[in-house]
């Protein structure tokens, strides 16, 4: 894509490493992972310029943004990206100073223990400084707003044949100099 896809994320998305992700069968069968670096704003900021994009980060986190691929064929993505705890974070918020360069940085993700994703953050389609710029001409950022900065390949609906996860299966998903965060899939209905 030319510019990024935009999205929110309800609060109730938000759920932390060793819970559960709730996959509830009566809206989706096709459950995805996205491992991806979370931006945490530290500032309010408005017309953001790419040169001064990163005066307004605080800091970064590990996210998995997850999906339900077959509510997004529908056209609802709040559907898709929205439900409860489809947005693990953690295991700790790392400050920028800690991090030389967010734009290298090994990621990946497991489910039950076989790597589906790996991949580094250099390959962003766009940089942390081109996201903060658009999404803030878009709206106001606030302290606390978290920017996915999108996923690598390897997605179940990415591979052949499609992979989805199911009950009781166990997501790690790791960022070099952030941690791991490890959640399983609880079936609801």
């Amino acid at each position: 894509p030319q510019k990024p896809i935009i999205f929110s994320k309800p609060p109730t998305t938000v759920t932390g490493t060793n819970t559960a992700i709730i996959k509830n069968t009566k809206l989706t069968e096709q459950l995805d992972w996205e491992v991806e670096l979370a931006v945490v704003i530290g500032k309010k900021g408005k017309y953001v310029s790419k040169v001064d994009a990163m005066d307004y980060v605080f800091g970064y986190t590990v996210i998995n943004d997850i999906s339900a691929r077959d509510c997004r064929r529908e056209g609802q993505w709040i559907v898709s990206k929205g439900q409860d705890t489809f947005a693990p974070m953690g295991p700790i918020l790392i400050t920028k100073d800690e991090i030389e360069n967010p734009h290298n940085l090994n990621l990946s993700l497991k489910v039950n223990g076989v790597e589906k994703q790996n991949s580094n953050t250099k390959f962003l389609l766009f940089s942390i400084n081109d996201l903060i710029e658009d999404l803030s001409i878009v709206f106001t950022l606030e302290a606390g707003d978290i920017i996915a900065t999108g996923t690598p390949s390897g997605v179940g609906a990415g591979r052949n044949p499609q992979e989805w996860l199911y009950d009781d299966d166990v997501v790690e998903a790791t960022i070099e100099g952030i941690g791991t965060i490890v959640n399983t899939v609880k079936e609801i209905y």
